[in-house]
């Protein structure tokens, strides 16, 4: 190497710096995600075989706690408003999914009554959100 020869670079990647960075994020993420949950947190009934849900459109979030009380996403709602709430939650959305989280603690007749209140609100159909449960098997 003789004066005035410039130096040559080295074309190598440290990867260190990135993997800490994304290990730091992945650690944030996973103790942040639990918390994210929509409205009061509900024991989910439990089902063989939940269908999938399908579809990306809009959703609305309709839950009932143990106390039979009403919330739509994470708002609670009085069931005189229910109906004004779920058109509110809809805004300019034209055909939003309705979707039913219900305590497994909760008779059928209080769900039903949301059910109904949906349909006479003007949504079309609801789903209902269940646990998958343990197969039972069948023929015994």
């Amino acid at each position: 190497m003789q004066l005035g020869e410039p130096a040559k670079m080295q074309s190598s990647i440290n990867v260190t710096p990135l993997v800490d960075v994304v290990l730091v994020l992945l650690i944030i993420f996973m103790v942040v995600a639990p918390q994210m949950q929509q409205g009061p947190p509900v024991d989910l009934p439990e089902t063989a075989r939940p269908r999938d849900q399908g579809g990306d459109g809009a959703r609305i979030l309709v839950t009932i706690d143990q106390a039979g009380e009403l919330w739509i996403d994470a708002e609670h709602v009085a069931s005189e408003r229910f109906r004004e709430g779920l058109v509110d939650a809809a805004g300019a959305e034209p055909n939003p999914r309705v979707v039913i989280q219900g305590d497994a603690r909760l008779r059928f007749g209080e769900v039903r009554r949301a059910m109904l209140a949906v349909e006479q609100a003007g949504f079309h159909g609801v789903g209902l959100i269940a646990e998958r449960g343990i197969e039972v098997a069948q023929g015994s």
